[in-house]
């Protein structure tokens, strides 16, 4: 018994000095680096669910275009369109939770073999790493895409329960449950192409990920572009221009 608090206490005072030296195989600029990559990913996340008022983002606006769809369903006979569109939603979902299994695999063969990718990498940019600081670069892609792979399946999911409710609403527009049935819809919809946008950020910025097997300063880059990329496509873009001139005529309301 001795002998085993021992062995354990020798255990707790080694793993902090294991792990010290392994962060010290990376610089300041690679910490730098990737704190602005999951900083600018958490913020442009934030701003364009939350813009600032009289700027709204395109997925803003588009989630109102969602709750006008909703209110053309209930007018609209026969709905084979708007069935039509729903399975279409759903068969993207199922699209990119696809690739990002896929991807996920590539990311989890290539820790497996990281001498090869070493070897590559030390052929492009002249420089040598340990394994460990490789695998831990690989790593930071899988989480991206793991969280992307995760976003894409309960979007699926949640498109899925749009359809049964897009089903749910009566034909006759005058019933008294048609319009309240089809803002749960709409609701479902907006919350469904919620997590399906944050799926695609996370797949933007695992790209961008991997720009760290070149070094810091590549990925300081790569997270400085995704960042404008993804900022001018929700605020500046001009598909956001065609949508504003004509604004949907639902404000943030639901159907009713």
């Amino acid at each position: 018994a001795d002998f085993r608090r021992d062995w354990m206490k020798r255990m707790v005072e080694r793993d902090p000095r294991i792990w010290t030296a392994r962060l010290a195989q990376f610089s300041l600029f690679d910490l730098a680096a990737v704190t602005l990559l999951i900083a600018s990913w958490l913020w442009i996340g934030w701003r364009i669910e939350n813009p600032p008022a009289g700027r709204p983002s395109v997925s803003w606006l588009m989630a109102d275009f969602r709750r006008d769809w909703m209110k053309r369903m209930v007018e609209r006979d026969p709905r084979i369109f708007d069935s039509q569109l729903a399975g279409n939603l759903r068969q993207a979902t199922a699209f990119f939770a696809s690739a990002a299994m896929i991807a996920i695999g590539g990311g989890l063969a290539l820790i497996g073999n990281t001498e090869q990718l070493a070897g590559v990498a030390e052929d492009l940019i002249q420089d040598s790493a340990p394994a460990f600081v490789w695998e831990v670069k690989i790593l930071v892609v899988l989480l991206f895409l793991s969280n992307a792979f995760l976003k894409f399946v309960w979007s699926h999911r949640l498109f899925g329960y749009c359809a049964v409710l897009m089903a749910a609403v009566p034909n006759d527009r005058a019933d008294p449950l048609a319009y309240p049935r089809a803002a749960q819809a709409a609701e479902i919809s907006i919350t469904a192409a919620r997590s399906f946008n944050r799926g695609m950020r996370a797949t933007y910025f695992a790209l961008a990920a991997v720009a760290w097997l070149a070094g810091a300063l590549p990925l300081a880059g790569a997270a400085v572009i995704t960042f404008a990329v993804l900022y001018r496509r929700e605020f500046a873009s001009h598909s956001r221009t065609i949508l504003m001139r004509i604004p949907p005529e639902s404000d943030g309301d639901t159907v009713s």
